[in-house]
């Protein structure tokens, strides 16, 4: 699954057909669900960049449940899912995210980015769902099966998007084959991990130092990544 992610910048991710780049975005460390969050996607007038609420309403929710994630496998079946995939697909830029390891009671957040440190993309997608006078844009994260690296802790991932995939995964004539191959895992080789303070836990923390590599406690049995 995904549950917090880091984006440093809005300009972090390039897209050649993206309009304008000029929406308010601070750097964020904890992103966490139910917040705002930036997305890239067509949502009428061409690929352009905007807040949306993490936790995707279906259009045709009559209780407002949300869902942050969206599972590869069933994206195809499930109701919730399935219009959205074929239409409403989005990019949701990130410099990292967040796993945990669950020894005995305990919440050790691990911090997981690409070797080179360069922005990428999570594979989302969004819908609008209106009650009354009350409208919602939101969005899910898709997840898929856990690359080795990311499986040291869970079995689940995000789908991470690299540049070349990103006009492919917004391209509403993009054949669902196609896009199928692009919910598969990243290589682990292409990625690095690293143990963060467990400050990160708490969604209230935002700031640089929550990304930044701590030492093992003593007498822990911790060195997953070397």
């Amino acid at each position: 699954m995904c549950g917090r992610f880091v984006l440093k910048s809005s300009r972090r991710i390039k897209l050649a057909h993206l309009q304008t780049q000029n929406l308010p975005f601070a750097a964020r460390y904890n992103i966490a669900p139910t917040q705002t969050i930036l997305a890239i996607a067509d949502f009428g007038d061409g690929i352009e960049e905007r807040l949306l609420t993490w936790g995707l309403i279906p259009s045709w929710s009559t209780d407002g449940k949300a869902f942050i994630n969206a599972r590869s496998e069933t994206l195809e079946d499930r109701p919730s899912f399935s219009e959205s995939f074929q239409e409403r697909r989005c990019l949701i830029p990130a410099d990292g995210f967040f796993e945990w390891r669950r020894p005995g009671k305990s919440k050790q957040p691990y911090y997981f980015q690409l070797k080179d440190e360069h922005a990428f993309a999570f594979a989302g997608i969004w819908d609008r769902w209106k009650s009354g006078t009350s409208s919602i844009t939101s969005c899910a994260i898709i997840t898929t099966v856990a690359n080795e690296l990311v499986a040291q802790l869970h079995d689940r991932m995000p789908v991470l998007l690299l540049p070349q995939d990103y006009e492919t995964w917004l391209d509403r004539r993009t054949e669902p084959a196609t896009l199928k191959r692009l919910l598969s895992p990243i290589e682990s080789s292409r990625m690095k991990s690293h143990l963060v303070s467990s400050a990160v836990n708490h969604p209230d923390n935002d700031n640089s130092n929550l990304i930044q590599q701590v030492d093992i406690e003593a007498g822990t049995n911790l060195n997953l990544f070397g």
